[in-house]
């Protein structure tokens, strides 16, 4: 059983930041990776960034220099501080978390709605 909650959506004129939470129901450094997707209508779920265990991150060339990712292990959340937000960037934003050892392996958050107006 993993539960993710996300926190920290909401509305951004350009130019402004936001900072989302993630919190999990048990450590982060139990999964073999945690990370942020993003999903606008009629689009596909992207990858927006991704942390390994080892702390290796990876993030989407559309985001690259502007968000970063991070975890607070002491609150068992992952972070992702989000600056320069540009209209591109609105979507709904979910928490997603990847153990091997389940079935099925990836988990996801309900999702956090992020709008950035110009």
């Amino acid at each position: 059983q993993v539960q993710l909650v996300e926190s920290g959506g909401g509305l951004v004129q350009a130019g402004g930041s936001l900072r989302l939470s993630c919190a999990a129901s048990r450590s982060i450094f139990s999964f073999n990776a945690c990370g942020w997707y993003r999903q606008a209508p009629g689009h596909q779920r992207d990858l927006v960034a991704l942390i390994t265990r080892g702390g290796i991150t990876n993030y989407a060339d559309s985001v690259k220099g502007r968000f970063t990712i991070s975890r607070d292990n002491a609150k068992n959340t992952v972070h992702l501080q989000m600056n320069s937000l540009k209209p591109e960037d609105t979507a709904r934003y979910y928490c997603y978390a990847l153990d091997s050892e389940l079935v099925p392996p990836r988990y996801w958050g309900q999702g956090t709605q992020v709008t950035v107006s110009s």
